[in-house]
């Protein structure tokens, strides 16, 4: 019995300390959002800030698709759980849709046309998006993970 629950710590803790790594990459994505210059006035003097937010914008948005929601889908998976499955189908588009305008948005700053008189709008507008995303994925978390932690402590 005790190495059942080593096996589920040793596999989903791994998930835990992964989303925990992510959480905090979401906290460095808030603050340089934050420390970006929202008037239209001040394109050059963001021009650092917006390639640091773009930066981690496109490694916060890569490791949510490519790691951690691939990690909470299995385990869902190892533990049945259909209800948790079917609420990441339905929410998992909408985090696709987010991801493609945030890609879009780092594209455009590449490109050096973050420069222009539409990027005070552009932020709102992508600030609104990133708002909503990070409650769809505390929702994920939430279904996927931790409605598991105690089964897996347990086991």
């Amino acid at each position: 019995m005790p190495e059942l629950h080593q096996d589920a710590q040793e596999r989903w803790g791994g998930v835990h300390l992964l989303i925990d790594r992510w959480l905090a990459e979401r906290r460095e994505l808030v603050d340089a959002f934050g420390s970006i210059n929202h008037k239209q006035s001040a394109p050059l003097a963001n021009a650092e800030a917006l390639q640091v937010f773009c930066e981690l914008l496109v490694d916060y948005v890569s490791a949510g698709h490519f790691e951690v929601y691939e990690q909470l889908m299995d385990e869902a998976e190892a533990f049945g759980d259909r209800r948790g499955l079917d609420l990441a189908r339905q929410i998992y588009p909408r985090l696709e849709a987010i991801t493609q305008a945030a890609l879009a948005f780092n594209d455009r700053c590449d490109n050096g046309d973050c420069q222009d008189g539409s990027l005070s709008r552009e932020i709102e507008a992508l600030g609104s998006l990133l708002r909503e995303r990070f409650e769809l994925e505390d929702c994920l978390i939430e279904v996927l993970h931790n409605a598991h932690r105690q089964i897996a402590a347990s086991a």
